[in-house]
C-alpha cells in the first residue's frame, strides 16, 4: 500500500510502499477512504509535540470501509462504514478511565501519534474506539467530524452556556466553523476573531451565522460569555479574558500552544476561568454525532490527493483555505 510517512521532526512526509497491516486483537483493517488534515499533525511534523514514534504515518480523522477483522472485533461488520477518531486507545483500568475521563489517561494510544493514522491507503484501529458515522455526510464531508468536529464539541460542551449566550471562537478553522453551527443552530450567538486583515474568514465566519466577526486584537462589541481558542496561540488568552464577562470561561481547545505572556491579575479577577482541553472521550463522540446529524451542520472541504500531503499541510500551516482539508487516496 502507499503511505504518507513522516521520518523525523522538521522533515517532509516521504510517499512509501509498505505492507498492507494485519489487524491484532480487538482491531479491523479499514481501506481509507479519505483523512482530514488536522493542526495537530502539523504539530507533529514539526517536532512541537514530543516524538513517541518515529518513522510515523499521521492522520487521524479517518474515514474507511472495514475489509478484515481481527479475533474479538464484533461492532462493526466487514464493508461497513466507519470513523477513527484521535483517541486509539486507552489503559482501561486508571483512575481517569474508572471516572469516564478517559482522555486524560496516562497510557492513552492516540492515532496517528502512537500508531501509524490514515495518511495511507489502508490503516488498522482498535474497533472499541471507532464510531458509526451518520449517514447524511459523505467520506469527503464526514472526515473533518473526527477531530476539527470532535474536539470543537468537546471545548463547546465545556463552556456550558445558555441559548442566547455570546460565544467567541478564536481562530475560525476547522474546528471553528463547525462549533459555530452548531451554536448557530442551538441559539448562541457567536462572534468570530481570525488574523488580523483576514477578511476572507471573517466573510465566511458570517456567511455560516456569526453576529460578528473581526481581528484577534480587537474586543467584541460586547462581552462574551465564554471564549474558546482554537489557534495555537498563547497571547490570545489575556485578549479573550479581556473579553469575557465576570464569571465567564476561555477554553484552550488546542493541543499544544505558544507560551502564554503574564498578565494582570485584573483579567482574570471577577471568577473568570482558563481552562484547557484535553483529547477527547467516546462519549463526546457519540453525543457530536448525535448532534451532528440533527442539526444541518456542513463541513467545508478542499480535497488533496494523499501524495500531495505535503501541499496540504503547507495550506493549512499558510491558511490558505477556510474550513478543512481532506487526503483522499483514490484522487
Amino acid at each position: 500500500m502507499l503511505a504518507m510517512q513522516l521520518p523525523g521532526a522538521g522533515d517532509r512526509l516521504v510517499a512509501v510502499e509498505r505492507a498492507m497491516p494485519t489487524p491484532a486483537f480487538h482491531e479491523i483493517l479499514l481501506q481509507v477512504r479519505a483523512c482530514g488534515v488536522c493542526r495537530t499533525d502539523l504539530h507533529i511534523v514539526d517536532g512541537e509535540l514530543p516524538a513517541v514514534r518515529r518513522p510515523i504515518v499521521p492522520g487521524h480523522e479517518i474515514v474507511g470501509t472495514i475489509v478484515s477483522t481481527g479475533e474479538g472485533a464484533q461492532r462493526f461488520a466487514i464493508g461497513q462504514r466507519i470513523g477513527v477518531p484521535w483517541l486509539g486507545g486507552s489503559c482501561g483500568r486508571c483512575r481517569y478511565c474508572g471516572g469516564w475521563r478517559e482522555n486524560l489517561c496516562d497510557h492513552a494510544i492516540f492515532t496517528g501519534y502512537h500508531r501509524d493514522g490514515g495518511y495511507a491507503e489502508y490503516v488498522t484501529a482498535d474497533e472499541r474506539y471507532c464510531f458509526a458515522l451518520p449517514d447524511s455526510y459523505d467520506d469527503l464531508h464526514a472526515a473533518p467530524l473526527l477531530c476539527a468536529g470532535l474536539i470543537g464539541y468537546r471545548a463547546y460542551s465545556i463552556a456550558d452556556t445558555n441559548a442566547g449566550d455570546r460565544i467567541g471562537l478564536y481562530g475560525f478553522g476547522a474546528a471553528a466553523h463547525i462549533v459555530a453551527q452548531a451554536a448557530v443552530a442551538q441559539d448562541r450567538r457567536v462572534y468570530a476573531f481570525t488574523r488580523p486583515g483576514d477578511d476572507r474568514s471573517q466573510q465566511f465566519a458570517r456567511e455560516l451565522g456569526a453576529e460578528w466577526a473581526g481581528d484577534s486584537a480587537t474586543e467584541p462589541p460586547a462581552q462574551l460569555d465564554a471564549a474558546l481558542l482554537f489557534a495555537p496561540v498563547g497571547a490570545l488568552i489575556p485578549l479573550a479574558l479581556r473579553s469575557v464577562r465576570k464569571g465567564g470561561v476561555v477554553v484552550c481547545a488546542g493541543i499544544h500552544m505558544s507560551d502564554i505572556p503574564s498578565f494582570a491579575y485584573s483579567l482574570l479577577w471577577g471568577e473568570r476561568v482558563v481552562r484547557s482541553v484535553a483529547n477527547l472521550t467516546r462519549a463526546d463522540g457519540d453525543a457530536f454525532f448525535a448532534l451532528a446529524a440533527q442539526y444541518p451542520i456542513r463541513t467545508h472541504v478542499t480535497p488533496f490527493a494523499l501524495d500531495a500531503a505535503n501541499e496540504a499541510l503547507e495550506a493549512l500551516r499558510s491558511g490558505a483555505f477556510d474550513g478543512a482539508a481532506v487526503l483522499l487516496p483514490s484522487a
